[in-house]
């Protein structure tokens, strides 16, 4: 397998879950600017969409979208427990988490990253992170430590990046005291610690 991945972005998700899982795969950075992976390939004929992260299987077929990705990724190691097992209830409250995750976080930060958004939308932009921040926070309060309860999952690494968004975006996570515990938590997982390291963003 080979992930494609660009430091800080959501492919920071299922490359937490590759060392979560002990999955072995190659890495290859992305310049998205450019669209030219490190090697010097054109990312665009590896995946149209130019976004990572992306996934190419030794089978030579290529998978798209984190959430997609990282229950892949859990599914070849599913002693893990990275994501409960398929058709179970729990797996589609799995997929519950994604989906809100990608929708109503995820898509939010878009337009802050976006320099082609108007300024007066950013704050409103932020409003509604706020919104969805002190929703997962009151939900950390009766489910904790993690969104499932228990156990990490790929959901929690979903999220995890997301609260580093927030950090890159001047958004205090100590609003929300439930959710900024839960942010250290995750951070302190040593094989979250070696991913930040390994994309430069942790000593």
């Amino acid at each position: 397998m080979k992930l494609y991945f660009s430091p800080g972005a959501c492919s920071l998700s299922p490359h937490i879950v590759l060392r979560e899982a002990g999955l072995g795969a190659d890495l290859e950075q992305v310049d998205l600017k450019t669209k030219k992976t490190k090697s010097g390939a054109d990312f665009n004929a590896i995946n149209p969409k130019g976004q990572v992260p992306t996934l190419v299987l030794d089978n030579g077929q290529t998978l798209t979208e984190g959430p997609a990705i990282v229950q892949y990724l859990a599914d070849q190691k599913p002693q893990s427990g990275l994501a409960p097992q398929n058709g179970t209830f729990e797996r589609y409250r799995l997929q519950e988490w994604l989906n809100f995750i990608t929708s109503e976080i995820h898509k939010p930060f878009g337009a802050l990253f976006s320099s082609a958004t108007p300024e007066d939308y950013k704050p409103i932009a932020k409003e509604t992170l706020g919104a969805r921040f002190a929703y997962v926070d009151r939900h950390l309060a009766n489910s904790g430590p993690f969104l499932m309860g228990a156990h990490f999952t790929v959901a929690d690494a979903y999220l995890f990046v997301m609260t580093k968004w927030a950090g890159f975006m001047k958004i205090d996570l100590a609003q929300w005291p439930r959710l900024q515990a839960y942010a250290d938590q995750v951070a302190a997982r040593p094989k979250v610690h070696e991913t930040l390291k390994e994309e430069g963003l942790a000593k």
